[in-house]
């Protein structure tokens, strides 16, 4: 997969460069340029906004300047930053890795149009959800226009369509500064997903929300700290009372704090019954 982000802000994305993106540049699953926006910019202060038409407080990011950034980042021209892993990182099997767990994808096929996708963060898009992560960790070439300010310039995002397949996005109901936060929660997400990355595809198969439900608690050795004790199930031996003991937490904590996502979630009669002892505050 390839990332590109056009940004006023270079310095911010270099978090791609670290943990587990870092390892996935290194193994060559993942290639990321970000590309100063300024660069296109043709006055002399290389400015990349203007005042809006109709009047209003802020300033609108220019059509000038993102519409030939985003032309020539399409078409491969654009001469950018390409990071580099933070710190390479030891040459020893992952834990994951030594179980011989094949890396599998999420999703088997990415769309037939050759079009890049562009990613436009923004609180008026379409909220991002885990099922958007697993079909854009299907992509091979994906685009950010990170806007500040008022934002971009709406005719840009139409003019767009021409040569990228577009999708604003919001990663939640409040206003940042830029779209540079919102690119790296996304890049996250989505990048996780990429097979091999994670080593064993477990480890997000079981993720809150991948099966529409919120992930229950974690416990590691040792069993007693602090007073406070690890669940005696999860020391049972018995993995059918364990798989049914973290299936119930998930529910439960679903159930105490997103209650909204059971409506759409796939339950079992024995997850109904358990639902309904909750209910019932048995």
């Amino acid at each position: 997969m390839r990332l590109d982000v056009i940004t006023i802000f270079p310095e911010y994305l270099d978090p791609l460069r670290h943990a587990l993106l870092g390892k996935a540049i290194e193994r060559g699953a993942l290639q990321v340029g970000v590309h100063d926006l300024r660069s296109w910019a043709t006055d002399v202060h290389k400015s990349v906004d203007d005042s809006p038409f109709g009047g209003g407080p802020g300033m609108v990011m220019k059509p000038e300047v993102w519409g030939p950034a985003l032309d020539d980042v399409a078409a491969g021209r654009a001469e950018g930053q390409e990071l580099e892993s933070s710190l390479p990182h030891l040459n020893k099997p992952r834990h994951d890795d030594i179980e011989g767990v094949a890396p599998t994808p999420y999703v088997e096929s990415r769309p037939e149009e050759d079009k890049p996708l562009l990613i436009v963060p923004t609180p008026t898009g379409k909220p991002f959800t885990q099922a958007d992560a697993r079909e854009f960790a299907a992509e091979e070439h994906i685009v950010f226009a990170c806007g500040r300010y008022e934002g971009i310039d709406q005719r840009v995002i139409d003019d767009a369509a021409r040569t990228y397949r577009v999708r604003e996005v919001s990663i939640g109901d409040y206003v940042l500064i830029g779209g540079e936060v919102a690119v790296l929660v996304i890049a996250e997400a989505v990048v996780r997903l990429i097979p091999g990355v994670l080593g064993n595809k477990r480890s997000h198969e079981e993720d809150s929300f991948s099966d529409g439900l919120l992930e229950g608690p974690s416990y590691t050795k040792p069993r007693q700290w602090r007073g406070l004790e690890v669940p005696e199930v999860l020391t049972s031996g018995n993995h059918a009372l364990v798989d049914r003991w973290r299936r119930e937490q998930s529910l439960k904590r679903t159930f105490e704090r997103r209650p909204e996502l059971l409506a759409k979630a796939e339950l079992d009669a024995q997850d109904k019954a358990y639902l309904e002892e909750l209910d019932n505050g048995d």
